[in-house]
């Protein structure tokens, strides 16, 4: 896996419902126009205003997810809720992927993690 990419050209991960697009400073998430429809929304999330990057890997019973938390989160996200916001698919700032994509699931993660470390704190 080269990861070596990360501070030059943008790298693209996608999933079923969105497809998150890794820059040097920001993550794109772009959701197709059946996910606008339930209610998520596509969004750009600064990797400088990521607080922590949560995860649960994904298994042949349950999707995956990486969740940018920023300080817009008040809580953690659930599997089903009644604010769309507040659950995973419904969340603008999470990416879901199912064990079929659980390569790119750790493709993504160990990207956006590396990403996140370099970033400038000040």
């Amino acid at each position: 896996m080269n990861l070596s990419k990360v501070g030059g050209e943008p790298r693209v991960f996608k999933d079923y419902m969105a497809t998150a697009t890794l820059h040097e400073d920001r993550v794109d998430f772009k959701r197709p126009l059946v996910a606008r429809l339930r209610g998520n929304r596509s969004s750009t999330v600064l990797l400088g205003d990521v607080l922590k990057i949560l995860r649960r890997e994904p298994t042949r019973l349950v999707n995956g997810r990486i969740h940018l938390l920023t300080a817009q989160d008040d809580g953690s996200l659930q599997a089903a809720s009644m604010s769309p916001a507040k659950t995973v698919a419904g969340n603008p700032r999470a990416i879901t992927f199912t064990w079929q994509q659980r390569e790119r699931y750790a493709d993504f993660l160990a990207a956006v993690e590396q990403a996140w470390q370099r970033r400038d704190p000040s």
